[in-house]
């Protein structure tokens, strides 16, 4: 019986999974290009793939002085033919048809929010401010605390001195400068919805640059109006602290307090 340990000590690893996720996305990549989308270091990459390499699920192929990876699937299959082919086949699709047209149909029930501003800054510049925790705590209110690595977890921490965090989630992707993507809920139980998601993406458009901000999967109309409101706020002292060298005379929830009281007038 083959031994399997290796294997499912390479699987168990958010890193090292994403590392398989990026192969799979595109083969034949060096260890700079693996590493850097995923803000890794080199060293940690090494052992990350390393570990990779022992479970037989990359390959190495060297180009001059370049070492290239390269996704290996065999243990998977051989995993597979022995975990789940003793299984009916067409009974497992069915079940997992079902799953992913019910997981589609639950996101879609749930409101989304997507939101589009233009900032003169750079792309490198705007992620900096929304993973730096001494920049979010000066235009936010908040500080964002995190490696921003995949699967680590994050917190939006008030700056009080307190500790205490309001929102916190898990990294899901990180493409710096371009793309970050994390779970965005209250810390403790998961909601029974699962949670929100927050993606914003940074591209340059001409000189300037468009962040998108995108809130997926929220809990009910009250959370969409919620954050109707924030992330307008947010955006705008970002903005305003990146172009102009200092925030806005109101915070973030106070401009959010302004807007409601207005409109109940």
């Amino acid at each position: 019986m083959p031994d399997d340990d290796p294997l499912f000590k390479a699987l168990a690893d958010p890193t090292r999974r994403a590392l398989l996720d990026r192969l799979r996305e595109r083969n034949g990549q060096t260890l700079g290009e693996l590493c850097g989308p995923l803000a890794m270091a080199r060293q940690s990459a090494t052992q990350h793939l390393g570990v990779l390499e022992a479970a037989s699920l990359i390959t190495t192929v060297r180009r001059g002085r370049e070492k290239l990876h390269y996704l290996n699937p065999v243990p998977l299959w051989e995993m597979q033919e022995r975990w789940i082919e003793r299984f009916e086949h067409p009974r497992l699709r069915a079940l997992s048809a079902v799953k992913h047209r019910a997981e589609e149909k639950a996101m879609a029930d749930r409101p989304s929010y997507v939101y589009v501003t233009y900032i003169e800054s750079t792309a490198e510049r705007v992620w900096e401010a929304l993973t730096d925790a001494e920049l979010t705590g000066a235009y936010w209110g908040h500080s964002n605390v995190s490696d921003w690595r995949v699967g680590s977890p994050w917190e939006h921490r008030r700056v009080d001195g307190s500790g205490i965090a309001d929102v916190a989630g898990t990294v899901l992707e990180s493409v710096p400068p371009r793309r970050l993507v994390m779970t965005f809920d209250a810390p403790g139980a998961t909601p029974p919805q699962g949670p929100s998601k927050v993606t914003f993406e940074i591209e340059p458009h001409h000189e300037i640059v468009r962040l998108t901000v995108t809130h997926q999967n929220l809990a009910d109309q009250a959370a969409l109006e919620a954050i109707s409101y924030g992330w307008p706020a947010v955006c705008a002292n970002l903005k305003s602290l990146l172009e102009t060298g200092h925030v806005l005379p109101r915070a973030p929830w106070e401009m959010h307090a302004d807007v409601r009281a207005a409109q109940s007038r």
